[in-house]
């Protein structure tokens, strides 16, 4: 199966915005609710933010008020738009999809991406 793809880390002092981005590409029968993980160094994975295909979106307590989420113009992308980065949002962050409409084969029940990095520093 198809991994959805990340772009758009890198490396920004504390105060400064990045927008990931993330495409699930190769899947136009199916429709995908999307979502946000981190994973920080001797950490275990956790939850940013999710956007359902009516753009209902959540967000962890931790990036609220700071993070934003939105779909894509092309089907089945999303972007997650950080705005006031701390140094304890570095993390590795991945795209994560979960079929919320089409058949199985073709359409993944769950996928994730390969990770972006975003490094935050002091």
């Amino acid at each position: 199966q198809v991994q959805p793809v990340e772009s758009g880390g890198g490396s920004v002092q504390a105060g400064g915005s990045l927008r990931l981005s993330c495409a699930a590409s190769g899947y136009t029968s199916c429709t995908f609710r999307m979502s946000w993980y981190r994973q920080a160094p001797g950490k275990e994975r956790e939850f940013v933010s999710e956007i359902d295909t009516g753009g209902t979106a959540t967000f962890a307590d931790s990036v609220k008020g700071r993070f934003t989420i939105s779909r894509g113009g092309a089907k089945n992308t999303v972007y997650l738009q950080m705005n006031s980065l701390k140094p304890e949002d570095t993390a590795i962050y991945y795209c994560k999809t979960d079929l919320h409409y089409g058949f199985t084969p073709p359409c993944p029940r769950t996928t994730w991406g390969q990770g972006t990095q975003v490094t935050v520093s002091s």
